[in-house]
């Protein structure tokens, strides 16, 4: 399928929450004491934030987002895309729009961590294996 006339992706400042919420439940990133209309603060203070977007059904089918200080680095973050839109290039075309932004503003330090399995897609991509550096996340108190 050629998903190219039938999706669209955008940068927004807001998006219908519970949208938002589906596409994080099927990310696995939502949590059950998450308040939904925490993602409108979420969606507005992203550096950008990317919706694709069914034009035959006016709803969002994807998602990712940039965080940055909008001068030297980008972490590209919060990338999924609904079961039955996989492997059609819609994330693809998600995460193209948020590096022709961030590229277009200056910034091309760009990084992410990608979830198992997904690192050929990333690296499809322009992405590389950032040698010599180990993610680290905060679990202290």
């Amino acid at each position: 399928m050629d998903v190219g006339s039938q999706i669209k992706v955008e940068l927004v400042k807001s998006w219908e929450e519970e949208q938002i919420a589906e596409l994080y439940r099927v990310g696995g990133w939502w949590k059950d004491y998450m308040d939904p209309a925490r993602l409108r603060d979420l969606i507005r203070e992203s550096y950008l934030f990317a919706v694709a977007i069914d034009n035959c059904a006016d709803k969002s089918i994807g998602m990712g987002r940039v965080i940055s200080d909008g001068i030297a680095d980008a972490y590209l973050q919060d990338v999924v895309v609904l079961p039955d839109w996989r492997r059609k290039g819609v994330g693809k075309m998600i995460v193209s729009k948020l590096l022709e932004c961030c590229r277009s503003r200056g910034i091309f330090w760009i990084g992410l961590i990608a979830q198992p399995e997904t690192d050929e897609f990333y690296k499809s991509l322009g992405f590389a294996h950032l040698e010599g550096h180990v993610p680290l996340i905060f679990k202290g108190r």
